[in-house]
């Protein structure tokens, strides 16, 4: 085992989760760059510093992640944070296409099954099975963090308030799963909540990322800021919070 603490972001080979991993070796970690493509997450770690290391892990693939966990477990020992930044926001975005648009064609009423279940996978399945897998490392740790990536465009309560200038792209693919995921994030404190493993999630902001063809407003430092100050929080910090850098947010 490294005597470093050790954290693993998932979606790390870009966008948010690229900072994030950048931001954390900065506070003295040694960070595991989560990438599908194994090939782009080596290409990541030398761009990040030498304290970062590639895993290749498919939120979506069972094998994928068993394979990193064992890796995870054999080469390093240990595993003090997880963050869940891996997510998709959509799979029929054509270019040129605006969100306004793209919502438009996903309504309750025209949404294809396959483009919710798609989305669903990565972003509340993709969370949920790779903590399954990486829970007995982080039981062992001295003290562990959870952060999953949430959005604020899944807030139920923000998008009930009809004064909400957003509310109407709410729809049931990208807002939704990240709905769902508020709730993974909660179900999983309310059942680590007498262990030594603190869960919240937290919101980064519109932020400029290939997520939302870079019309974010945000840089990828005011991004990744939330998500790193809850991995590093201390033993007073919050435990089933729902977050951005403004304070807290309703779910």
């Amino acid at each position: 085992m490294q005597n470093k603490p050790v954290a693993l972001v998932t979606g790390a080979n870009q966008g948010i989760g690229f900072q994030i991993a950048k931001d954390m070796i900065a506070q003295g970690f040694t960070v595991l760059v989560g990438s599908r493509n194994h090939d782009r997450g080596e290409t990541a770690t030398r761009e990040i510093g030498p304290d970062a290391h590639a895993i290749q892990l498919d939120v979506t693939d069972a094998a994928s992640i068993t394979a990193a966990a064992e890796r995870i477990t054999q080469e390093f020992g240990r595993l003090d944070v997880l963050i869940n930044n891996a997510a998709i926001s959509n799979t029929t975005l054509r270019p040129g296409m605006t969100v306004e648009e793209y919502s438009k064609s996903v309504r309750p009423s025209n949404v294809k099954l396959d483009e919710i279940r798609a989305v669903f996978e990565t972003n509340v399945f993709g969370v949920i099975a790779v903590t399954q897998a990486l829970l007995p490392l982080l039981r062992a740790a001295p003290s562990a963090r959870i952060v999953n990536v949430s959005s604020g465009a899944g807030s139920l309560t923000r998008n009930s308030d009809k004064s909400n200038p957003h509310r109407a792209i709410f729809g049931p693919v990208y807002s939704a799963s990240k709905t769902a995921l508020n709730a993974m994030t909660l179900a999983m404190a309310i059942e680590l909540e007498d262990t030594n493993i603190k869960v919240n999630a937290a919101c980064p902001g519109y932020t400029k990322t290939n997520l939302n063809n870079y019309s974010g407003t945000q840089t990828l430092a005011e991004g990744a800021a939330e998500p790193v100050r809850l991995a590093l929080i201390g033993a007073d910090g919050p435990h089933g919070s729902f977050s951005n850098a403004a304070g807290p947010m309703p779910w």
